[in-house]
């Protein structure tokens, strides 16, 4: 089901092979999950190629479809780049190369942190998003 937010560019026919840019596939009805499209439009470097859709639309549904089974029944937050799927924290720091210099000079740093403890963060942060409520299509 299509949403109908202004951030969302709308892509037909997308494929995990010919995604040259980064996409974010994002929980539409999460209220907390639009607030991150809200802060990167407005943080988004002018040279990166930045698509936000809805896992619920047929376009991410169709893109999903091409992962690894592994992580098609993923409840996350994907990010696709140059055609490989990231998922929870790793996917998360991803978007930081699509951001402001300022922004992006983090993204070495971000790597620092070992993966075990991102993702124990990432996760406590995915099981309270819809505390800040829904958005019904």
């Amino acid at each position: 089901m299509p949403c109908s937010w202004r951030l969302v560019t709308w892509k037909t026919g997308t494929t995990g092979e010919d995604v040259t840019t980064t996409t974010l596939l994002i929980d539409a009805h999460c209220v907390m999950c639009n607030g991150l499209a809200r802060f990167l439009r407005h943080r988004t470097s002018a040279s990166a190629d930045l698509t936000i859709q809805g896992i619920q639309s047929d376009e991410g549904q169709a893109l999903i479809a091409t992962f690894p089974a592994r992580l098609q029944t993923m409840d996350t937050l994907y990010v696709v780049r140059n055609g490989r799927p990231y998922v929870r924290s790793a996917g998360a720091i991803r978007l930081l190369l699509t951001m402001r210099w300022y922004y992006a000079a983090l993204f070495p740093l971000a790597w620092l942190v070992p993966l075990p403890l991102r993702d124990a963060v990432y996760w406590g942060v995915s099981k309270i998003r819809h505390r800040f409520g829904r958005m019904d299509a």
